[in-house]
C-alpha cells in the first residue's frame, strides 16, 4: 500500500485548465473561459503533466489533441471536478450569505417562531438562518448562537423581554364537561398537569388558593408536551395563550375562567451586535407582540386575578 508521502496532488487550477483546454481545443479559448492568459493555462497544464510524468496533449501548432494518457486522465478529472462543483459551499452566492444561528426553546419555536419565519426570510434573502433548540430546564444552550431566546427569570437572564405573558387554566372541552368546574376551588378534584417550567403557584395565589404545587401525575419537562396532554384530555394545564392560541381559537382547548396571572418566567431575547442579529431581534419582538395580542383576543373577558 502506498504511503501518504507517495501521494502528489495537482492543483485545482491545473485540473480546470486541463479540462477547459481539452473541451475547447486551444489554450487561447481555455484562457478566455478561465479569465487568465493563454500562457498561464499552458503553464498550469504543464505543471500537471510534470506531476504525472506524462504528456496529456499532443501539441500540433495551436491545436491540442489528447494523448491516450490524457483521455484516460480526463475522465477521472471530470468526475472529480463534477463532485466539487456540486458542493453548494463552493458557490459564490452561498458564500455571500450571512449566516445567523438562532437558539430557542422548543415550544416557542414551534408555536410562535416557525409559523412566522417566512416573513423574515423573505425580507432578508441575504441571511441564512439556522434554528437550533435549547432546553431551558436542563440549561442546555447550543454554543455560538447569534440570537438566543431564553426562558426564565428576566433579571437573571438579561436581554429584552419578548412578551408580557399571562397564564390561566385550560383544558379540553370534554374534560371540562366531565368535571363541571364552577369555581377555581373546584380544581381540587381535577387532574392538574404539572411541569417545573410553569409552576401553578402564581395562579393559585392570584386566585386566592393557598395550595402547594400538584404532586400527582406525570411531570412533563416541556410546555408543549403539557399543552398536548391537555388537548388529549389528560388534565387541566396552566397555559399561556401565546403558546396555545391556535387551540384556543379552534375550541380544542377552553379556559374555564377568564382569570389570569403573571407567570413565574418570561421569554427574553439576547443577541450579538451584528446587523442580521439586530434585525432578527427587532422582527421577533414585533411578532411576539402580535401573537400575544391575537391570543388575548381569543379569550374575551380576560381579567387579572385580584
Amino acid at each position: 500500500m502506498a504511503s501518504d508521502s507517495d501521494l502528489r496532488l495537482p492543483s485545482i487550477d491545473g485540473l480546470r485548465a486541463f479540462d477547459a483546454a481539452a473541451r475547447l481545443g486551444t489554450f487561447e479559448r481555455a484562457a478566455a473561459e478561465l479569465h487568465v492568459t493563454a500562457s498561464a493555462v499552458a503553464k498550469r497544464v504543464g505543471t500537471v503533466e510534470d506531476l504525472l510524468g506524462t504528456a496529456l496533449f499532443a501539441r500540433t501548432g495551436k491545436t491540442l489533441a489528447l494523448t491516450a494518457a490524457g483521455r484516460e486522465y480526463l475522465e477521472q478529472v471530470r468526475a472529480a471536478l463534477s463532485l466539487l462543483t456540486a458542493m453548494p459551499q463552493h458557490r459564490r452566492a452561498r458564500q455571500r450569505l450571512q449566516k445567523l444561528r438562532v437558539s430557542t426553546p422548543p415550544t416557542f419555536a414551534r408555536q410562535i417562531l416557525v409559523p412566522r419565519l417566512q416573513a423574515f426570510t423573505s425580507a432578508h434573502p441575504g441571511v441564512e438562518l439556522e434554528i437550533v433548540l435549547s432546553i431551558p430546564y436542563l440549561d442546555h444552550v447550543p454554543a455560538e448562537a447569534d440570537v438566543e431566546v431564553r426562558h426564565g427569570d428576566p433579571q437573571a437572564l438579561g436581554g429584552t423581554v419578548l412578551m408580557d405573558d399571562v397564564v390561566l387554566p385550560m383544558a379540553a372541552p370534554s374534560l371540562l364537561q366531565e368535571l363541571r368546574l364552577k369555581t377555581p376551588a373546584d380544581l381540587a378534584r381535577a387532574p392538574l398537569l404539572r411541569t417545573p417550567i410553569e409552576p401553578w403557584a402564581p395562579w393559585f395565589r392570584a386566585a386566592g388558593l393557598d395550595w402547594p404545587e400538584p404532586e400527582r401525575g406525570p411531570r412533563l419537562v416541556d410546555l408543549g408536551l403539557t399543552l398536548e396532554a391537555a388537548v388529549s384530555g389528560q388534565g387541566v394545564a396552566l397555559g399561556r395563550p401565546s403558546l396555545a392560541r391556535r387551540w384556543l381559537e379552534s375550541g380544542i382547548l377552553v379556559a374555564p375562567w377568564a382569570l389570569i396571572a403573571v407567570p413565574a418566567s418570561r421569554y427574553c431575547i439576547v443577541q450579538t451586535g451584528d446587523d442580521a442579529a439586530l434585525a432578527f431581534a427587532a422582527w421577533l419582538q414585533d411578532v411576539c407582540r402580535e401573537e400575544l395580542a391575537a391570543a388575548l383576543r381569543a379569550l374575551p373577558g380576560l381579567r387579572p386575578a385580584t
